[in-house]
């Protein structure tokens, strides 16, 4: 790929990534797309504003799924030794 070409990539998928960390879905995109472009989806990343006033791009934390408690296990140890011992 020429560098021209390879830049114009580059912008494109810059232009998709400040669209979707607006929240917004890229116009004519679908989901499985940019998955298949290995981009974000929205809801994923946001951009912020920092305390130097400049914007970034940050992916948003997602919550991690509650482990189910699980009851404590019966002892299911058996002594396999004879009474007579």
């Amino acid at each position: 790929m020429c560098m021209a070409c390879e830049e114009a990539q580059m912008y494109y998928r810059w232009n998709l990534l400040e669209q979707i960390a607006k929240g917004e879905m890229p116009e004519g995109m679908t989901e499985e797309d940019l998955r298949a472009m290995e981009m974000p989806v929205p809801g994923e990343v946001e951009m912020v504003e920092e305390a130097d006033g400049s914007i970034v791009i940050k992916r948003v934390a997602q919550p991690k799924p509650q482990a189910k408690k699980l009851a404590p296990k019966a002892n299911t140890f058996v002594c396999d030794t004879p009474d007579d011992v």
